[in-house]
């Protein structure tokens, strides 16, 4: 069917006047953002949906969140006992999160499913603890992470709190696609449904505070300053950092307010370090210690300190999740707690110095693709025969213990607070520590190249580039020699040296990563959530002192410039 076609039926029952009128709009006045609307079905992917909202299949509206949940209802009573059939809705400060979550709680309870609602906005880590917190079947979350003002999204959790992977991902992908506009059934049942709040936040609070030491050294002295970048964090962290005792908080009272215009930046991603210009500068006047920042729906943090020349500076994921990692294994290691059996969770785009750790520490260092949603599921395959201690990966996402099984900025900014407060009591840094761990681990310096490439012909674009990086795979990288190429579409490793296969054995994805024998790392994937493709550097060198880093940096530095230059960016 042609788009005008498809945009039609819209135009008709089982649409609501509204959405019919809107659609008419497009039909009479906009052919191009008709195009955009109808070209295609919004995916549901195996983690949900992230999309435009507006009127058509190819955006965020009450049918296609209606379609998500009616197939998500369909697939837990076909799979789960009734005893089972509950889900916990959480939703962030996005325009219409709100009315989305009722909707898809009423399409919820109008199959007979209860459904636990947060009476407002929260962060994506409190609904991954209320779904075991409560004995969910499932949960939902309606969040667009750090996306621009006009997305939103859907994310489904499993029983134990983590995203769902397969089977459950294609298991309801499959019923979402059965489902047409007309199935759907929007009239919810009110005996069903549950406003959940304070009870939740306290117990969520509760277990944060106790997975961190909570010694209380230095916690008085730690001047930090702190931005929830107009998102959900601000919900919990204050009080959490109060209860554990941070006594010189300073809130950024411009971007306290949730606003999902997120209007005092250009996007409200830690990653980017101009989010967290507005806290960086407030630090400065008043001599703060450390910055910290979440996104929208306080998954991710991003975290200033001070460097060796007084200067705030923004960590990268990989230098945080290091920082954390070495302190969280430090503290089992002086309790005489630590096993062999344990792990450390981390991503096939992350650092390589998560696997260095754990052979220092004498445990396992599991790799999963990228997402939140496949550390879970080593916790899941892992459990009653190994402890996970804890987990990150490179794009600013950490979670300390299995209490919440995403990503958890609240209870990893505890955590580092605690360091920085620790590291001042001693006259030193995060800084500090973290090149002093460099001088044990060697010396790992990243860097991501986003690329972004939206509408109709940027899939095709990013896909183009894809295959030709596949079918030219480059055979030198800064003059060092390519030794082994890793293709996760194909789940096959090659040794360029023996011309040796290997079979790859975690799941598919359209994932190439490159080794050199002089320890570079390259890698590249297209975003699952973004019109983006990432290309990510990694550049390893020994390292015996702290004076030596600044000079291996500006060496990494320049072997990445080089890099790009080479493969034409």
């Amino acid at each position: 069917m042609s788009v005008v076609e498809i945009a039609k039926r819209w135009t008709q029952a089982p649409f609501d006047a509204e959405t019919q009128q809107k659609v008419q709009q497009l039909l009479d006045s906009n052919p191009q953002e008709l195009e955009e609307s109808f070209y295609k079905n919004l995916e549901f992917g195996t983690g949900g949906m992230r999309g435009i909202m507006g009127v058509g299949t190819n955006r965020l509206n009450k049918y296609t969140y209606g379609q998500a949940t009616q197939g998500l209802a369909n697939y837990m009573k076909s799979n789960l006992p009734k005893t089972m059939w509950k889900v916990a809705i959480a939703y962030d400060v996005r325009h219409n999160s709100d009315t989305f979550a009722k909707i898809v709680a009423d399409v919820l309870t109008a199959n007979g499913i209860s459904v636990f609602l947060f009476d407002e906005f929260r962060p994506t880590p409190e609904l991954s603890f209320a779904v075991k917190h409560l004995q969910c079947g499932a949960g939902i979350v309606l969040t667009a992470s750090h996306n621009p003002p006009e997305y939103n999204g859907y994310k489904v959790y499993w029983s134990d709190g983590a995203q769902i992977v397969p089977p459950q991902d294609n298991g309801i992908i499959s019923e979402v696609e059965k489902v047409q506009f007309s199935d759907i059934i929007f009239e919810g049942n009110s005996d069903l449904l549950t406003y959940i709040g304070r009870e939740v936040d306290e117990a969520f609070i509760a277990a944060s505070l106790s997975q961190v030491n909570n010694t209380n050294q230095g916690k008085t002295d730690l001047n930090l300053v702190y931005t929830s970048l107009h998102g959900t964090s601000i919900t919990l962290l204050p009080e959490v950092l109060q209860k554990s005792g941070f006594t010189n908080v300073h809130i950024v009272e411009a971007q306290k307010t949730p606003d999902g215009n997120f209007p005092t930046v250009k996007s409200p991603n830690p990653e980017e370090p101009e989010a967290l210009e507005m806290a960086m500068k407030i630090a400065d006047e008043i001599n703060g210690d450390i910055v910290i920042g979440t996104d929208p729906d306080a998954d991710r943090l991003g975290i200033a300190v001070r460097n060796k020349q007084g200067k705030l500076q923004l960590l990268n994921g990989n230098q945080t999740n290091t920082i954390l990692t070495h302190y969280v294994l430090t503290q089992f290691q002086k309790k005489n707690d630590l096993k062999s059996t344990d792990f450390i969770g981390s991503t096939i785009v992350t650092s390589d110095i998560f696997i260095e750790l754990a052979k220092k520490f004498g445990i396992d260092c599991k790799i999963g693709l990228t997402g939140f949603k496949w550390i879970g599921a080593m916790i899941r395959e892992a459990e009653g025969t190994q402890r996970f201690l804890c987990g990150g990966e490179e794009s600013f996402g950490f979670m300390v213990g299995d209490f919440v099984r995403d990503k958890d900025s609240i209870t990893s900014i505890l955590l580092a607070c605690e360091i920085a407060a620790f590291m001042k009591s001693q006259g030193k840094t995060l800084y500090d520590y973290l090149l002093e761990i460099y001088t044990e681990t060697g010396m790992y310096h990243e860097e991501l190249l986003s690329i972004t490439m939206k509408g109709m012909d940027g899939a095709e674009k990013i896909a183009d580039m894809m295959k030709k990086f596949r079918e030219n795979p480059p055979t030198t990288l800064h003059q060092s020699k390519v030794t082994i190429s890793d293709d996760y579409q194909s789940s096959i490793s090659k040794n360029l040296v023996t011309q040796e296969n290997c079979a790859i054995q975690i799941p598919k994805s359209n994932v190439l990563i490159f080794y050199t024998e002089e320890g570079i790392k390259i890698a590249a994937r297209p975003s699952g959530t973004e019109p983006k493709i990432k290309f990510y550097f990694s550049v390893k060198n020994p390292m015996n002192s702290v004076e030596e880093y600044d000079n291996l940096k500006k060496i990494s530095q320049e072997k990445i410039e080089y890099i790009k230059k080479e493969l034409g960016f």
